[in-house]
This record gives C-alpha cells, structure tokens and sequence, in this order.
C-alpha cells in the first residue's frame, strides 16, 4: 500500500520530499480554463450542470492529491504529459500539500452546496471566485498562495518554496520594475477598464 499511498517524491540531492512545480502549475492552469468556462456558462444562463460536473472532478482530483499520491490526480498526469520535456522545478512537497488541502475543503464545500443542496447562495460565488484567483495566481504568475500561507504559520523555516521565494536575496535587474513601466501598466488598464465599462453599457 505505500507504495501507492505517500506525498512527495523522493529525489537524490533533495533533503525532504519533493514534487514538480512545473507540473503543479500546468495542472492549475488546466484547471482554471474549465472552472472559468463553466462559471461563466453558469453566471450567464444560470445552469449549473457544467459547474457541478467541474466541481465533483475539482474534489475528487484534489482529494486524490491530498489523500492518495498526488501522480495519480488526473489534472496532474495530463500536465506531467505537456511539460514533461521541460527540466523538473524540485519544490517542497509540505508546502504544496497545505495548499492543495485548502483546495480539497473548497471543494467540499463547493460540493455540498452546489450539487448536494443545490442552494443559490452568494457563499459559493465568493467561494469560486476564491479558486479562480489561487488557480490564476498560481498558473499565471507562479505564485501558490497557499504555500505562502503554509511558511507564514508553520515554526521551522520553508525550504524549496516555488520560485525560489524561500531564498533571502535581492531583486536583479531585470526583475526589477521602474516608474515608467508602472505608469504604462497603470494606463493600459484604465484604457481596458473604461473600454470595458463604455462595451458593456452599449
């Protein structure tokens, strides 16, 4: 049985168990394009077949993560299978585990409500919005919020955190942002804000 029921891989040269950012990060962004897809579906025809087909998958792939061995999660076999040509980006498995369990019991929660007690609440709106920001964030931008919450409570210091955020060092050159590149960043929405707000009054 353990062979099958254990967190995190074992990989020489690496201190605690270990899983593939790269991996995770496909498997959010594969997530994310259907939850988007089926909460807009539902938002503008309010049925929720789609949603709640999305959101029994979202459990079971996340409890399978969490319970069983994350390799056997079906959003993550699909994106070992597109980055599997890339060099593996070794992050600490504790960490991802906290964060996926945050997943798990959004999406019980989700269930419940959803297909369970088909219940029309503002609750599962704030809900999904919350999993589609953590899984944007995640695929976009790299950042798992939940492993950041994970290094905040827990006593001993992180290590292997995704991209690197565990390491004390200053910003290089090019990761740095100056006051121009603010400002265009700054109009570009408003332009796309205002366009956005005239479109949708047309």
């Amino acid at each position: 049985m353990s062979k099958h029921f254990y967190f995190g891989e074992v990989v020489d040269g690496y201190a605690v168990r270990v899983l593939n950012e790269r991996e995770a990060r496909a498997g959010a962004g594969l997530l994310f394009v259907f939850a988007i897809l089926s909460f807009l579906y539902a938002y503008r025809t309010m049925d929720f077949r789609y949603t709640s087909i999305f959101i029994t998958f979202f459990m079971v792939d996340f409890f399978i993560r969490v319970v069983v061995n994350p390799k056997y999660a079906p959003s993550l076999i699909v994106g070992r299978f597109f980055v599997s040509r890339q060099k593996p980006e070794y992050v600490g498995a504790a960490q991802k585990r906290f964060a996926w369990s945050i997943g798990l019991a959004l999406s019980v929660i989700m269930f419940w409500l959803v297909v369970v007690l088909e219940m029309m609440t503002p609750i599962k709106i704030y809900i999904c919005i919350t999993c589609l920001i953590l899984l944007f964030s995640e695929t976009a931008f790299g950042i798992c919020i939940g492993c950041v919450l994970h290094n905040l409570i827990r006593k001993t210091p992180p290590t292997l955190c995704p991209g690197g955020v565990c390491e004390v060092r200053g910003k290089e050159d090019i990761q740095r942002i100056s006051l121009l590149q603010t400002l265009i960043a700054l109009v570009a929405l408003a332009v796309v804000g205002v366009l956005g707000y005239q479109a949708s009054n047309i």
